[in-house]
């Protein structure tokens, strides 16, 4: 079998003025003290490729302009929409005002498996990634609406933040969107 990739040309992407003018995706990630600045700019590569509504970068989370964080990102910096606060609490505050649920993504006592959440649709919805060696703050935590993690079955216990936003993305989306082409 031959098999031929599609150029540039051919995967027909909107480019960034197009991008900001379409609707976006009905979830906002918080990025709640991440260390690397890779995971960053990897969070920000799959918020643009769900076109996400926004990511909210709080307190230790570095914030674009940054080379490191435009290594992975590849440009998403500029097309997905950011804001940085430097507590992670008042991002969670204010999300809380606009009637988000607010969803940590964290193992903790009757903490719901990813798999058996059901998003409502036309719910709003904000999911706490947090901090890659201590997770989300317990300050954080008590302002949460509800806890997801994400099943594992081998002998760590937790996934790379970039890797685990991709999950949670990619599960809203198809149960949000179930028809995707």
């Amino acid at each position: 079998m031959v098999v031929k990739k599609l150029s540039m040309d051919e995967l027909s992407r909107i480019d960034e003025k197009e991008f900001r003018e379409k609707d976006k995706f009905p979830l906002i990630l918080v990025l709640d003290n991440i260390r690397s600045m890779y995971n960053t700019g990897s969070v920000f590569r799959t918020a643009d490729a769900f076109r996400i509504e926004s990511i909210l970068l709080c307190g230790i989370t570095a914030c674009p302009p940054n080379k490191e964080i435009e290594k992975t990102a590849l440009g998403a910096t500029r097309s997905v929409n950011w804001k940085y606060y430097d507590k992670t609490e008042e991002a969670v505050e204010d999300l809380k005002k606009k009637d988000y649920t607010i969803i940590a993504l964290e193992q903790v006592e009757g903490s719901e498996t990813l798999h058996s959440f059901q998003p409502v649709e036309n719910n709003k919805y904000a999911v706490v990634f947090g901090n890659e060696v201590k997770g989300v703050q317990e300050s954080v935590l008590e302002e949460c609406d509800r806890f997801l993690e994400i099943p594992q079955f081998g002998t760590k216990h937790s996934f790379n933040i970039s890797v685990a936003a991709g999950i949670v993305i990619w599960d809203f989306y198809t149960k949000i969107l179930p028809d995707i082409k």
